[in-house]
């Protein structure tokens, strides 16, 4: 079952593409909560490279390693990987005027229902946005 997302980033494709693959600002939007984070990432940006992405709750009750291969790679359009469960995540970047519709498609994996798997990863993606558009404001 494919379950997809999206946001619109209020911020041209060239900052969401940046930010989207840059190891340093997924440590900062990659959470889909305040008591989540990802203290670490690491992005090998072409097809056959890695992606990988500590998550954890800040408590340190528990945690895991988001590790993918990225498939195919248009950059600034999209981005495909497969997680090393199997499943396949294409991410697509849409320019409206000088705003940036970010859109995820990912299998939904078994062991959550797929509503919750909606909202987690919606929740990301609307931390993304947040962030971006933060950076936006700043001027960085």
């Amino acid at each position: 079952m494919d379950i997809t997302v999206e946001t619109r980033v209020k911020a041209p494709v060239a900052q969401a593409w940046a930010a989207w693959n840059d190891p340093r600002a997924i440590e900062q939007w990659n959470a889909a909560s305040p008591d989540w984070h990802t203290p670490r990432a690491s992005v090998d940006l072409r097809e056959g490279g890695r992606l990988m992405a500590r998550m954890e709750a800040r408590d340190g009750s528990e945690g895991f390693d988001f590790v993918a291969t990225y498939t195919r790679i248009e950059p600034g359009r999209l981005v495909e990987y497969t997680m090393d469960d199997g499943r396949r995540v294409r991410v697509e970047f849409h320019p409206s005027g000088s705003d940036t519709t970010v859109r995820e498609t990912f299998e939904a994996e078994n062991v959550y229902p797929p509503e919750m798997q909606r909202e987690g990863w919606q929740a990301i993606l609307d931390h993304f946005a947040r962030y971006v558009e933060g950076r936006v404001t700043a001027g960085t």
